[in-house]
């Protein structure tokens, strides 16, 4: 689990509850429920994408949400149906920083891939990482050719990368760091 620095953790402004997305009729929400860990894994499972050892950190950082709320540091978007959770993401203050978030999880259930669920998660996100005084928004990703279309999406969302870390994961698989400028964009 990302190690967080005791006592740092901005919380988000509270705000009115968030207007559904006409585009995907998801509903939006932030605030973390004991249903939570069981939908998450269900979708990180759900993706093919991460090893047993990646579903565990996933349900781990809800779980720590839950248990610590804000002094966590781990914060949460979720996109809700009537059927339950369809996508989320974690984010959080990278310690030791003044305004440099960490986008730790972006998952949407396999089956609504493409449907523009993940872009508006995104861009809902960055939002709220600017209310909370976030200038920059970090996302890490492997090289592997699975990841490619993973890549594609921060992309062409707006993401530079800005690093590369060979043989980060393991021998051939390197770390990719991407980031977006946030401040200012949506003037």
């Amino acid at each position: 689990m990302p190690e967080r620095s005791s006592g740092y953790a901005p919380s988000a402004p509270k705000t009115t509850p968030m207007p559904p997305d006409p585009a995907t009729g998801a509903a939006f929400r932030r605030e973390a429920r004991s249903t939570d860990p069981a939908a998450i894994r269900r979708i990180v499972e759900s993706s093919g994408y991460f090893s047993r050892e990646e579903i565990e950190i996933a349900v781990e950082l809800i779980d720590e949400r839950i248990a610590r709320g804000d002094v966590s540091g781990y914060h949460f978007l979720f996109a809700d149906s009537p059927s339950g959770m369809l996508g989320y993401t974690c984010f959080g203050p990278i310690p030791a920083t003044e305004s440099s978030y960490d986008l730790y999880w972006i998952a949407i259930d396999e089956a609504l891939r493409g449907r523009g669920l993940g872009r508006e998660l995104l861009a809902r996100t960055e939002r709220i990482v600017e209310a909370m005084g976030g200038e920059r928004l970090y996302i890490e990703t492997s090289s592997r050719k699975q990841y490619l279309p993973t890549q594609g999406f921060y992309t062409r969302c707006g993401y530079r990368r800005e690093a590369l870390l060979r043989d980060f994961y393991s021998r051939g698989d390197a770390k990719l760091i991407y980031v977006r400028e946030l401040l200012g964009e949506r003037a």
